[in-house]
């Protein structure tokens, strides 16, 4: 199994299969249920899921799949190794539970702790991005043409800030935009936000709180492939198979610093 084009394609039509399968749910007032940490879970998150873990399995038995949900339940592996998968089934609950469409699925392959390929599905939305390191990212909508997508450096007028709608510190965003003079402002749902930074459609993500990394792993990829980056608030790039893969505070980039 080599991280390549043909792989991305399989990747990708991954999570379109299990959108549909999200889709079948949405706007059903599903019930919810409570994990552990408080946070939500549908009938989509776990059949996303399920069907996402048959189709990588059925790829290459022999690399592990890290996902949210087999995570929560204490069924995944406690690391991944030099190869594995993440997965986010739904990224976005709340998004999907609020019905404002800004919800994906992400899969991811690390090897040595970076995001090599990735796949980001809007099903709402009806948008895909994929990436493809070093330097082969794309988009297709409403299952149109697959476009180039490339990161841009920060325009003359400033750089257009996205932030989540329902997570991370206010405060500390608010300070750091005090001091930059910032364009625009947008909040977005999920890992879309990675994926507007890869389309050159923004230019800064910070995030100051707690993610995992199978919330951030296919969006770094995208974004890596479109030329972008992410680093930690330290000035590391992001690195995968942490202990408990939890992610440190980082900033998302478009163009990123040498």
């Amino acid at each position: 199994m080599r991280a390549g084009p043909a792989l991305l394609d399989r990747i990708a039509a991954i999570a379109e299969d299990a959108g549909r399968a999200i889709l079948r749910h949405y706007r059903s007032g599903v019930a919810v249920e409570r994990k552990a940490d408080s946070s939500p879970v549908t009938i989509a998150d776990r059949e996303a899921e399920a069907l996402i873990l048959r189709a990588l399995q059925a790829i290459d038995p022999a690399v592990p799949a890290i996902a949210e949900e087999a995570s929560a339940a204490g069924a995944a592996p406690a690391e991944g190794g030099e190869r594995f998968w993440l997965v986010d089934p739904l990224d976005g609950t709340r998004e999907f539970l609020g019905e404002t469409d800004e919800f994906t699925v992400n899969i991811a392959l690390i090897e040595d702790g970076v995001p090599v390929l990735g796949a980001v599905h809007a099903p709402a939305l009806g948008e895909t991005y994929g990436g493809l390191a070093p330097g082969a990212a794309w988009r297709s909508r409403r299952g149109g043409a697959r476009e180039a997508i490339s990161a841009r450096t920060v325009p003359a007028e400033g750089p257009v800030v996205l932030s989540s709608r329902r997570h991370g510190d206010r405060a500390r965003l608010a300070q750091l935009l005090a001091g930059m003079n910032v364009s625009a402002h947008r909040i977005v749902g999920s890992s879309l936000k990675f994926c507007l930074l890869a389309a050159g459609e923004g230019d800064l993500y910070p995030r100051y709180g707690e993610t995992n990394e199978w919330d951030t792993a296919a969006g770094d990829a995208v974004l890596r492939a479109a030329g972008g980056g992410v680093r930690t608030t330290g000035g590391a790039p992001l690195a995968y198979g942490k202990p408990g893969f939890l992610n440190p505070e980082f900033i998302a980039r478009g163009r990123d610093r040498s």
